[in-house]
């Protein structure tokens, strides 16, 4: 088959999980003997489209400005044309090599218009991989108003997602379930669980990747924090933790990313003196592995006041390097079920404070419960979330309506 990925983000620049899911599945379904496309905004300054490969996967750039402007409103008109700027690029390419199979990744939601014109035009299946209900998440966390315009605006756009989509991939059961509560009229719904490679990153650190040299910290256990820093993740939370640990000098933090609430961040490590805190702004993603591999716990949270239950990504980088994973979620989450009943690390619901402190300090002491737990994460990894799965499972689903 040949595919299309759609994402607002892809490789070498991007330093987000999702950029490297999709470049990762791309790669399983070239190596299965399909024909990928990755699809992705480019540079405002560029030709209307460029053409270049990584690893050997072919993308498609077009001109659009910037999708991760910290201004709000400039990066939801730039997200609104990304239908309108892709198609004016690659409607001729795709009119002489049509394809099969459309992999619209979400968030974006945004891609949905051009992907129902391209179906209208040349036919072909939609697998929807829905990873951020947007904007309900938004309107959880107060960010929007629940029937203002902008909020109805998003609305429109993300059940136009939903309507072009033959198959809706959600995360979870849970969130299968909340997804069917609140959209009872989408009857295409399964569960496509994150995925990654299965390889750890295994390369020599040199000097200049050597992290515990740079920042002094040669003899503590580091708990990493790595990914977006924003609303959705409460960083409040985790800097609760990291203030009550202050007492322990053997434990360092560090956060690495970048999101709207790398203020709160920075200003609460003044405030506070957390001077067993490091925050350093997002890396490459070779960067990002090399610090996976040196790290001894793997961090995550979840706002307490999300109804969808969501599956970081950054979990899968946790588990590929054997790291146990100690964290907060939702209430509901079915997490749970991957990391504490697996015994894969420890997991509580956001505002339990001090269950989130011991635990904590028992993987700080306890160096042979830091390796089981990362080896159960690791073979968790590998039971639920390959990359090889996720691709069987969308193409198998494809094969249901397309005729190639």
């Amino acid at each position: 088959m040949r595919i299309a990925i759609f994402s607002d983000d892809s490789l070498p620049d991007s330093t987000r999980v999702h950029a490297k899911m999709l470049h990762e599945l791309a790669l399983e379904l070239k190596s299965n003997g399909h024909e990928p496309v990755i699809l992705t905004p480019g540079h405002k300054a560029q030709s209307r489209l460029v053409v270049d490969f990584i690893d050997d996967i072919e993308v498609w750039r077009f001109r659009s400005n910037p999708t991760r402007s910290g201004n709000k409103l400039k990066r939801a008109i730039t997200e609104s044309l990304l239908s309108v700027n892709a198609y004016l690029a690659i409607s001729k390419k795709v009119a002489t090599r049509p394809f099969d199979l459309y992999i619209n990744y979400s968030p974006t939601i945004f891609f949905g218009p051009l992907i129902r014109l391209l179906k209208h035009r040349f036919g072909g299946y939609c697998y929807l991989v829905l990873r951020d209900m947007f904007p309900q998440w938004a309107i959880d966390e107060g960010l929007l108003r629940k029937g203002s315009l902008i909020t109805k605006y998003f609305q429109f756009f993300e059940l136009f997602n939903y309507k072009t989509a033959d198959c809706i991939g959600v995360m979870s059961d849970a969130n299968k379930r909340f997804f069917q509560e609140q959209y009872p009229q989408f009857d295409n719904v399964k569960v496509l669980y994150n995925w990654t490679s299965l390889e750890p990153y295994r390369e020599n650190i040199s000097d200049e990747d050597d992290i515990r040299t740079q920042l002094s910290l040669e003899n503590k256990i580091i708990f990493f924090y790595g990914g977006n820093i924003g609303h959705a993740q409460d960083m409040g939370n985790l800097l609760r933790l990291v203030n009550s640990m202050k007492n322990h000098p053997d434990a360092h933090f560090l956060f690495v990313g970048q999101g709207d609430e790398v203020d709160l961040v920075v200003e609460a490590k003044d405030r506070l003196n957390l001077d067993n805190l490091t925050y350093l702004p997002s890396v490459s993603q070779s960067k990002y592995q090399s610090i996976l591999s040196q790290v001894d716990v793997g961090l995550f949270s979840l706002a307490k006041t999300h109804k969808a239950h969501n599956f970081p990504g950054k979990l899968l980088g946790y588990m590929c390097q054997s790291i146990p994973i100690l964290g907060s979620i939702n209430s509901g989450n079915d997490l749970v079920r991957f990391i504490r009943d697996e015994q894969a690390g420890y997991v509580y619901v956001n505002g339990d404070d001090s269950s989130l402190f011991s635990s904590a300090i028992c993987l700080l002491e306890d160096s042979t419960l830091r390796k089981q737990t990362g080896d159960n994460a690791y073979r968790v990894l590998c039971q639920y979330f390959s990359v090889k799965s996720a691709a069987a499972a969308i193409v198998d689903d494809s094969h249901q309506l397309t005729v190639y």
